[in-house]
Parts: C-alpha cells; structure tokens; sequence
C-alpha cells in the first residue's frame, strides 16, 4: 500500500462470496497500478485501512468495472468511501458500446481474453489455489490500459463530461440493508399457484431453511431448492419415507435435520384457517392518461435522440427520469434542474426538445 499510494491511478477489485455463503462479506481485494497487482486477503490481513485511505485520497484516480456493488460492500464492511473514480463500464455504455462487460471490452480493445470459469466460484476457500489468484489479477492487471483507451473515446467523442458526472454521483453510493418483512417466500417463483394452505407451509420452510443456512453460513438455495419448497409445501410430507422421495433435498440433510424439516410442516398445517396467509392485492393505479401521452411524446424525443448518439434509450434517459420529467411539468430548460433524476449532461442533449415536447 504504501508503494501503490504514491501512484497516480490504481484499478481495484473485490470478490465476495453470495452465490456460496449466507452471510457475504468481502473475500478478496485486488489492486493493480500501472506496474505491479497485488492481491489482498482481508480475511488474513485483518486492518486494510491503508485502503480507505487510498480510496479516499483526491490525487488518486480509482478505477473499476462496475464500481456499484464493489463500492456497497467496502462500504458496509469496512466503512470506505471512494473519491476520484472512472468506471470503465459507465464509460462503455456512454460510447454506445455493444457489450460492456469487462471480458468482452478488454478483448476488443486490448486483444486480451479472459477466461470466466471461476465467475462464480467460491472466494471464502483457503486457501485459494494459484489459477483462482491467476484470475482474480487478471480482473484488475488491465483497468488502467483499459481506462485509458475510454477516457481517449469519450474525449474524442464530447462525452468525457457525461462520463464525469455519472463519476461523481457513485461518491455517494452507501451499503443499504434490505428491507425484511417476514414476506420473503411470497416472492418465491411459483408460490402463486399454491393455496392459502400451502403458503403456510411455504413460509414455515422457508423460516426453517434460512435457519439453517445461517448456522452453516451457507447460501439458502444450497441447502434446499426453491422449487424442493414448493414441493414440500404442496404435498407436506409428514414421514420421513415421503420426504426421501422429494427431489432436491440430499440425504445427508434428511438423515441430519429431517426432523427438523417435519416439524416445519406440522407448523405449517397446525395454522388455523382464519390465520392463513394470502398475497396481497396489488395496489391499482388510476390511469392518468394526460400524464402517459407526456411519458410518450418525451420517450419519441429520447429515442430519436438515442439513435442520432448510436446510445441505448435506456441510457442516454431511462424511463423513471421521463416519468419524473413528465409528473413535473417543466415550463423551461432551466426548471429541468430541479428534477432529481435529470443530469446536466441530459439536460444539454435532450432539454430543449423535451420543452417542446411537453409543450406540444
């Protein structure tokens, strides 16, 4: 760190480990200047607050690829802030880029190919063998030539500014916890199709799976199925010969807790029918059809503009912030400016259009 501090630009890099743990944290940390990769191991290394204060530090630009989770979680975990950033994947998209993951642009444009197989694989094993190191430097080792060849682009293009907008506002992205109301298994695929019934059920195994997915600190679909739930909820075994025979659930979890899964669907049967879960009506809105003709005739003028730039709609204006622009009305460009959503690079491309749009 303290060789890595003196540098001008530094690429960073974090793995974590959801798809495998129940409880994710950061596993891994990668750095790359423009002369060395080094990899940190938080889990051995302990105190890497050297890293927030490189971070943090204004003289030195930090970039990523796709800096939106990677800022999250430092942040949840280690209460870092980031404060001069490029990330080559907003960048892509600004060029009206066709493919803007990270393999596929360090291919095109820096012939280097890299292999994905360990996309997925799990960071929290130690130790970790050489190809997953391999891998994981190869994630940052070319984020500075790669942020060079776009930032060449967007300056070529006009767009360097829009770029550096969209920069700053991911200073202030910050960890925010998700919002749990005891209705998660609701959002289970499929669980529309059950009765009240087997709601009761559905929800009762889905308690007793995150249970314990939290005791092993293991991802809840490792330790039993979305679709092994529906099962068990439609069918509620009570013997431990009817639960061998759902799919998905691996003998060694039945001979371990299968006591423990009955016990859940006798609660879940023992409900009584007036406490029976149901989904809840969805909230209808009035139709505002003076407000969808504004969406409309601001959505003509965005994507008429999208194809002039050679940029997905969705990025150059996305629909929430025509939906803002629409429900605010504004008389002028310059009452743009108060809208949240809107950029003052949007402004500059689509602003006078969408006065005249809304206008009529």
């Amino acid at each position: 760190m303290r060789r890595v501090a003196s540098e001008p630009l530094v690429g960073v890099d974090t793995e974590a480990a959801s798809f495998h743990r129940f409880v994710d944290r950061v596993y891994l940390i990668q750095l790359s200047s423009r002369r060395e990769t080094a990899i940190i191991d938080p889990l051995t290394v302990g105190d890497v607050a050297a890293l927030g204060t490189l971070l943090a530090d204004p003289r030195v630009e930090v970039v990523f690829h796709d800096a939106d989770y990677d800022l999250r979680i430092l942040d949840r975990d280690c209460g870092f802030r980031a404060r001069r950033l490029f990330d080559t994947r907003i960048a892509a998209q600004l060029l009206g880029e066709p493919a803007i993951g990270l393999a596929a642009l360090l291919e095109k444009h820096l012939r280097v190919r890299l292999d994905k197989k360990f996309q997925r694989a799990d960071w929290s094993r130690r130790p970790l063998p050489p190809e997953m190191l391999e891998y994981a430097a190869t994630d940052t080792r070319h984020l500075p030539a790669l942020r060079d060849t776009l930032r060449s682009a967007l300056e070529r293009g006009g767009r360097l500014a829009w770029a550096e907008e969209e920069f700053a506002k991911l200073e202030g992205l910050r960890w925010a916890p998700p919002q749990v109301n005891g209705a998660a298994y609701l959002r289970v695929k499929g669980a529309r199709l059950l009765s009240r019934r087997g709601l009761a059920l559905l929800r009762e195994l889905s308690q007793w799976r995150d249970a314990v997915a939290g005791e092993l600190d293991r991802a809840s679909f490792r330790v039993a199925s979305n679709d092994a739930l529906l099962t068990l909820a439609s069918l509620a075994p009570r013997t431990r010969d009817a639960l061998s025979r759902v799919r998905g659930l691996s003998p060694r979890l039945l001979a371990e807790r299968g006591g423990a899964l009955l016990e859940a669907v006798e609660r879940g049967l023992a409900v009584p029918e007036k406490e029976l879960p149901r989904f809840p009506r969805r909230e209808r809105r009035e139709s505002d059809p003076a407000f969808n003709q504004r969406v409309e005739r601001l959505k003509v003028v965005r994507n008429a503009a999208a194809e002039r730039l050679a940029l997905d709609p969705g990025v150059l204006c996305p629909k929430g912030t025509l939906e803002a622009v629409a429900r605010a009305m504004p008389k002028a460009v310059a009452q743009l400016e108060a809208i949240p959503e809107m950029r003052r690079w949007q402004i500059q491309v689509l602003g006078t259009d969408f006065s005249k749009a809304l206008a009529g």
